[in-house]
C-alpha cells in the first residue's frame, strides 16, 4: 500500500466499529483528559503468521476494527443531522420492528471517508459499548457463527477483530481448532489477550497487524472472517487477491458488508460495497461463491467464498 493508503486503512478500521443501534451518546471527555489504559506487551506472532507487527499504532487515531457496530442515534440538538442517518434519511420512516443502526461520527459527514477519529477516547468504555447485549438484535452473532458450519478443528482468522465480538463466539465453535484475531489497534489486541487469559480461552491468539502489511495467514487457515472492514480498504482488488493467494485450496472467506440503499442509518451508500461489486471482487481474486446467507441479517450481505 502507499503511505496514504496505509493511513486511510488504519483510520478506517476503527470506524468499522462505529455505527449501530440505539444507545447512550458517547461521553464527553473529562476536563483532565483521561488517557486510555496502558498497553501490555504483545505476545509473539503465532507460528506461520506473517505480516504482524509488535510496535505501537502508527497514527494518533490508529483504529480498531470489526463491523460498523452500533453507536446509537444522535440526540435532538446534537447537530444539523440529528434524527437522520448518514444520507439524511428520516429515521422515523423506517419499520420500527427493525433495530436502528446509527453512527456517532456522522457530524463529520463532510470528511473524506476513512478519515475519522475515535468516538471514545476511553478504551474500556468503547469496549463495553461494542459488547452491548442489544447489538445482537441486528448483528445476530450466534446465528452468523452457526451459519458458517465449522467442523470444530479449523484455524479461523478473525480479521479486524476489535473487541472480540465474534472472536470468542468463533472460538467456542472450535473446540479442536483456534482463532487468530488480528487488529491494527494495540489496545484492542491487549484487551483480547487479557480476556482470553481471564476466561481461560486457550484457542484464541491475538495479534496486532500493521495497517500496511500484506494479508498473510497461518498455514492451514480454513476460514478468514471479515465483518464490515472491506469497505474501508483503499485497494480492495489488490488486497483480496493477496488474501486469496494466502489461502489453501478449499479455504473460505466470509464477507459481511452493509447493504446498499436506505437503511435505518449506518454508513452512507458512498462508503458501501454493493452485492454485485462484492461478487466481482471475490471472483477477480479467484474465489467462487460457496454460500449466500441473504436472509439471515436484516441490514447486511453475508457471503462466503471458497478457493477452488
Amino acid at each position: 500500500m502507499t503511505h496514504r493508503a496505509s493511513i486511510l486503512f488504519s483510520s478506517a478500521l476503527l470506524v468499522s466499529l462505529a455505527c449501530g443501534r440505539e444507545a447512550k451518546a458517547p461521553p464527553a471527555p473529562s476536563a483532565s483528559g483521561s488517557a486510555p489504559a496502558p498497553v501490555a506487551p504483545i505476545s509473539p506472532p503465532a507460528p506461520g503468521l506473517k505480516g504482524a507487527s509488535q510496535g505501537p499504532p502508527s497514527h494518533d487515531h490508529a483504529p480498531s476494527a470489526h463491523d460498523h457496530a452500533d453507536l446509537g442515534p444522535a440526540h435532538p440538538g446534537t447537530g444539523d443531522h440529528a434524527g437522520h442517518d448518514h444520507a439524511g434519511h428520516d429515521l422515523a420512516a423506517h419499520d420500527p420492528a427493525l433495530a436502528p443502526i446509527d453512527c456517532p461520527l456522522r457530524k463529520a459527514h463532510g470528511q473524506q471517508p476513512g478519515v475519522q477519529h475515535k468516538p471514545f477516547q476511553d478504551v474500556a468504555e468503547y469496549i463495553r459499548f461494542l459488547e452491548r447485549e442489544d447489538r445482537a438484535a441486528w448483528q445476530k452473532p450466534d446465528e452468523v457463527v452457526a451459519a458458517l458450519k465449522l467442523a470444530g478443528d479449523e484455524i479461523v482468522v478473525d480479521f479486524g477483530a476489535g473487541s472480540g465480538y465474534f472472536t470468542f463466539r468463533l472460538a467456542k465453535a472450535l473446540p479442536r481448532g483456534r482463532v487468530v484475531a488480528l487488529d491494527v489497534e494495540a489496545d484492542m489486541v491487549t484487551h483480547l489477550q487479557k480476556r482470553a487469559a481471564a476466561e481461560k480461552v486457550g484457542n484464541v491468539t491475538a495479534q496486532r497487524v500493521a495497517p500496511d502489511a500484506d494479508p498473510a495467514f497461518p498455514t492451514g487457515t480454513g476460514l478468514v472472517f471479515v465483518a464490515d472492514v472491506l469497505h474501508h480498504v483503499p485497494r480492495r482488488d489488490a488486497w483480496l487477491k493477496k488474501v486469496a493467494s494466502s489461502l489453501g485450496q478449499g479455504a473460505r472467506l466470509a464477507l459481511i458488508e452493509f447493504r446498499m440503499g436506505e437503511l435505518p442509518a449506518g454508513p452512507p451508500d458512498a462508503m458501501k460495497i454493493s452485492r454485485a461489486e462484492l461478487m466481482r471482487l471475490a471472483t477477480d481474486a479467484g474465489l467462487v461463491l460457496a454460500e449466500d446467507h441473504a436472509k439471515l441479517l436484516p441490514y447486511q450481505e453475508f457471503l462466503v467464498f471458497r478457493k477452488p
